[in-house]
Formats: structure tokens, sequence, C-alpha cells
């Protein structure tokens, strides 16, 4: 745990670090879920170096020093037992560090399984908000259920968020059976369901968007995915773009789920990659952009190659 500070002392340690994020250039990027929450002097330290996480990035590839700032930081914060938004926030941090720096594949396996931890951890926080004995009864109930009993609680829809993409993060970086078998599926499904309950328009249709590349992107396994549907996949990812449709991942991972359509879904899929390409990266998500730009690039090789076949 920290060790106690004085009034006087947790107020200059505040001031201090709100002055130094002020001096520090400002993305254009804002968010309801994304403000400083002012009372934890850890949160403040880490949500300004989370703002500069692309601080002497190469292309599309992070410099791993920012967000590993942050990381230290919302540790230091989540050690308080219910700090919830310490905790979404870390499991934002280790998705931008697992998927952006260039990690290998046994460092990035050990970020995700980190998140996976960090993740149920934060839903027994929310079961306890809601009134209930533990985490295992809040995960039981269904997405609408879980969605009345946290209606009120503005850190349930980017926990349930983040914790679905940390659990498909893991999944991608454990292989398919083990990740199967654990019932990875199942609760990124239940969790994604969850966001869209509580606030379909988190994250730009974020629910939507990790339902609907849940649904494209996980196989169908006799007695654990038999529910994975092609028209689900979709229904939803195209949820994800009427709600934000200048978000470079909504149109990617249609473009994606169209591309082993019918022909005229293989052409709209190639339409949308090129306006990825066409468009400007936001500039308070530029590695992010960056990278989705460059697999559109890839993607429109791979199919206008196979095209001409």
């Amino acid at each position: 745990m920290p060790r106690p500070v004085t009034l006087v002392a947790f107020l200059l340690f505040a001031a201090a670090l709100r002055a130094q994020d002020a001096a520090a250039p400002q993305s254009s990027y804002s968010s309801t879920y994304d403000t400083y929450s002012g009372l934890n002097p850890y949160v403040v330290k880490a949500d300004a170096a989370y703002a500069r996480r692309q601080d002497g990035r190469v292309g599309s590839l992070a410099s791993p020093r920012k967000i590993s700032e942050a990381i230290a930081a919302y540790q230091t914060a989540a050690e308080a037992p219910d700090n919830l938004e310490a905790r979404w926030k870390l499991l934002r941090a280790y998705y931008f560090k697992g998927v952006f720096t260039g990690l290998d594949a046994e460092s990035r396996l050990a970020v995700f399984s980190r998140a996976r931890r960090v993740s149920d951890e934060a839903i027994e926080i929310l079961a306890r908000r809601a009134g209930r004995a533990a985490g295992p009864e809040l995960i039981l109930l269904n997405p609408a259920a879980r969605a009345e009993a946290l209606a009120k609680d503005k850190d349930a829809a980017p926990t349930f968020f983040w914790s679905a993409v940390s659990w498909g993060q893991w999944a991608l970086a454990v292989g398919v059976l083990q990740a199967a078998t654990a019932g990875a599926a199942q609760r990124i499904r239940d969790d994604s369901e969850t966001v869209i309950a509580l606030d379909p328009q988190f994250e730009e249709g974020g629910g939507y968007r990790v339902l609907g590349r849940l649904n494209d992107q996980a196989p169908q396994i006799p007695f654990l995915t038999g529910w994975v549907s092609r028209e689900e996949a979709l229904r939803n990812l195209r949820l994800a773009v009427s709600v934000g449709k200048t978000n470079f991942v909504n149109r990617h991972f249609l473009a994606e789920a169209l591309a082993h359509g019918t022909p005229e879904e293989r052409a709209e899929a190639i339409t949308l990659e090129e306006a990825i390409l066409a468009s400007s990266p936001s500039p308070g998500h530029l590695v992010e952009d960056l990278a989705l730009q460059e697999q559109a690039r890839h993607n429109l090789e791979e199919w206008k190659k196979t095209a001409a076949n």
C-alpha cells in the first residue's frame, strides 16, 4: 500500500502534477470516461503519461517508456482496494502496451494474463458496489440484469469493455483451444453485451465492435461456441459503424468480416479499407490509427492479388 501522506503534501503533489500536465501537449480526443479523477494523485500522474503514450514512436511502433510509466502509476493507485477507475484504466494501458510496443509472444501473454486477473478484480469491486457478495454472482447474471444492477455506476461500462478486450487479447496470445476451454468466448460475449446494455455509445460503439469481431473471428466449437454467427458479426459491426462512423477500428473490422463473403461484400470491404487509408489519423489515437492503416494497406494488397488470380 502507498505510504500515508498529509493533506498538505497530497495537495502540493496533485497541484504539481496538474501543472506538469497543463504544460504538456494535449490530445484533441476527449471522452466522458477519460477525465482526470482529481482524487488520487497516482491516477492523475498515470493519465498524464497515458495521454503521451505516442511520445517517441517510430511509425506505428510505440516506445514503451510513457505507457510503462502510466502502468506503474495505475498499479500504485490500484493498491487501494476499491479504486475501480485505476483498474479499468490499467486494463486500457495494458492493451496499448501489449499490442503497440512490439512485445514478443511470451511478453505479450504475460501482459494479458495480468490484465485478465485485474479485470476479475475490477468486476468484484463492481459486485460489491451493486450490493452483491462477490464477483462470481455478478458474472453469472445475464447482461441485462447486470446493466440494471449497475445502471448508475459510471465505471461499469468501461470496466466491462476493457475486461472484454483483455480476455480477447489473452485468447489470441494463449491459443484457440486453451482460450475456448477457459470460456473466453462466452466471457467476451457477455461482457460486450453488458457494455451495450449499459451504454451502446461507449467507445464509439465499442460493445458492438467487440461482439461483432468475436462472432467473426471465433471458431465454432461444438458445446463451446456453437452460437458464433456470421450474421451476428455483420449485424453488430454495422451497428458499431452506425455509432462511430469515422472510427478506424469499426470500419476495419467490418471490412475484414465482409472480405470473405459475396462479391458485393468483398467490393464493400475494399471501399471501407480504401476510405481508412484516405482518412487522417486521430491525433489522440495516432499510433493505433497508423497501425490500422498499415493493416488496411496489407489487406488491400492481398485481396486485390487474390482477385487477380
